[in-house]
């Protein structure tokens, strides 16, 4: 039993390291110079900053669906994703329309659910060689030197209602890791917790505009710089804020300016 689970293991870190380079590449990535010039795909389109859907792969004429949770996103000259069971990041470098991947670094989960053909395939068609990209909009392709694919589709941006919203707390470095928010669309509500206290209120979406009402609180108190950072969320509240929704990130403004970013937690 214990040689079985050691192999599946071993398989399935020959097939995340395998995936990190097709993502990647898919994406296309920015240059990893100090410069972080944006890279594009043939056809021009913009494949940075973009959080695509893994939807094939192609070898020797078979195709191999990907999971529903199969996704890479390239910034900054680092590619981030998940193959649909293991997570996984690494350096992105790219020339003209072609990817590598360096430094990767990736889990080594079993799940039951991510079909092992498709691990393997995908593994196969983006380690053998620089992979070619290209960006049509919506869709990109992933292609080996000798003509298997990867292909991809742009993400749909994530919903308002039932999302469990990460917050970058204003002014404190890693707050996303404590603050959430979730917005009800029944109840017409938000709730969660704020960097110390759990918070709930009424919220009303209307033309790009969210009217939150008066907080309520849980008492606790925290550290100054979490009490610090609370205060200013808080600001959010009993007002309206212009939302705006990019993919997987979520934005608002309040009518005095401040702006919260919150990322979809999955």
């Amino acid at each position: 039993m214990y040689r079985q689970k050691q192999q599946r293991s071993m398989t399935l870190t020959v097939a995340a390291v395998a995936a990190l380079v097709p993502l990647a590449a898919a994406c296309g990535s920015e240059t990893a110079d100090d410069g972080g010039s944006e890279s594009v795909g043939a056809g021009g389109q913009r494949i940075t900053g973009v959080r695509w859907s893994i939807d094939s792969v192609t070898v020797d004429g078979a195709t191999h669906r990907a999971p529903d949770a199969a996704h890479v996103r390239i910034d900054g000259g680092e590619a981030a994703g998940s193959t649909g069971c293991n997570s996984f990041s690494a350096r992105a470098d790219v020339d003209g329309e072609r990817v590598r991947l360096s430094d990767a670094m990736f889990t080594e989960k079993a799940c039951a659910k991510t079909p092992a053909g498709f691990e393997k395939s995908l593994g196969r068609a983006l380690t053998t060689g620089s992979l070619t990209t290209q960006n049509e909009g919506e869709r990109a392709t992933l292609t080996t030197a000798d003509g298997d694919t990867v292909r991809l589709s742009r993400s749909e941006d994530a919903s308002l209602y039932g999302t469990r919203w990460a917050v970058d707390a204003p002014g404190r470095k890693g707050g996303a890791g404590r603050a959430h928010l979730t917005f009800d669309q029944d109840a017409k509500t938000v709730s969660g917790r704020l960097p110390c206290n759990h918070v709930n209120a009424k919220a009303t979406v209307s033309d790009g505009r969210i009217t939150l009402g008066t907080p309520s609180t849980t008492r606790m108190m925290c550290e100054g710089s979490l009490m610090d950072a609370e205060k200013r969320l808080l600001g959010l509240f009993d007002g309206k804020v212009e939302y705006r929704i990019d993919q997987q990130t979520l934005t608002l403004t309040s009518e005095d300016g401040l702006t919260v970013r919150a990322v979809a937690d999955q």
